[in-house]
Parts: structure tokens; sequence; C-alpha cells
């Protein structure tokens, strides 16, 4: 090849090449929603017997997802506590998590069984199903299924606390 066809070809092969990154670019970034999830970072017991649960809502997605509302029953050590229950209208970050606390009476074997796991400081399992409402960014509102299995273990030194 001659030094002329050379350039000419490299010239050619380089607006291709141009030309496939700004194709690649038009598309923009993926827009991907994924199940949310909701796990308890804390339970509080409170003085009257009540619990206060910190759920941690987390947004797996790609874009922003704001979660107007959740009913999650909760058992603890198989015994049914009752429902958690909130609306939020809270807006989480792609790939973020934030914070709700839901006030919830507990049933009495349940109130029973984290009583005497605070009192001989043992873990207990328990586990949370139902639906978290949640409209992904400039999309229509969706329900989302979840169920989730963990484990509370008492906070040392913070009577009444399970995280």
């Amino acid at each position: 090849m001659t030094r002329t066809r050379w350039a000419s070809w490299k010239t050619w092969m380089g607006l291709a090449a141009c030309a496939v990154l700004l194709a690649a670019c038009a598309s923009g970034p993926v827009r991907r929603v994924s199940e949310p999830s909701a796990r308890i970072q804390q339970l509080t017991v409170r003085a009257d017997g009540s619990w206060s649960a910190d759920l941690r809502i987390e947004n797996f997605s790609s874009i922003p997802m704001r979660f107007d509302s959740l009913r999650l029953d909760l058992e603890v050590e198989d015994h049914v506590a009752g429902a958690l229950l909130a609306s939020p209208a809270l807006t989480i970050g792609p790939e973020s998590a934030d914070v709700v606390t839901v006030a919830l009476a507990p049933a009495a074997a349940a109130k029973f069984a984290v009583a005497q796991a605070l009192a001989d400081g043992k873990s207990i399992d328990y586990s949370l199903q139902g639906t978290l409402t949640a409209t992904p960014d400039e999309e229509r509102q969706r329900q989302f299924e979840m169920e989730r299995g963990s484990v509370l273990s008492p906070a040392p030194g913070l009577p009444g606390v399970m995280r």
C-alpha cells in the first residue's frame, strides 16, 4: 500500500470507530428497575410495651424510586407480631437506602419472645412478608412483593434494643 492509501484507510477506520462510540452514547444510561427490599435495622421495645421498628428500605434500581407505602407482616420466632404499615412518601436514590420508623403494638406471643430474648441476651429470628408500593422515576406506581428473614440481636449497652 502506498502511504496515501494507508492514511486514507486509517482515517476511515478512525471515523467509523467514532461513529460507533457516538451511537453507543446515544442510548443513554440503562434504566433498570429492580425489586426493592426492606429489613429491620433496629427494633426498640418502648416502656408501654409497644415496639418501634426502624426499617431500612433498599432501592436496588439504577433510577430513583418514591416509596409510597408498605405493608409488611412481621413474625418473631414463628409468632405473628403484627403488620408494619407506613406511607413514607420517601424518595430513595439509585442503589441507595433510607430508614423509616414504624410503630407496632405486637401480639402477646411475639412480645414475650422478644422480652425473653432481651432478658437472656440471645438473638431471635424474624421474617417480613408483604408489599412495598413504589413509583420508579417518571414511571407508573408498582407493587413489589417482598419476603425476607433475618436475625436480631440485643444491642450492647442499649436496654430494650435489638439490631
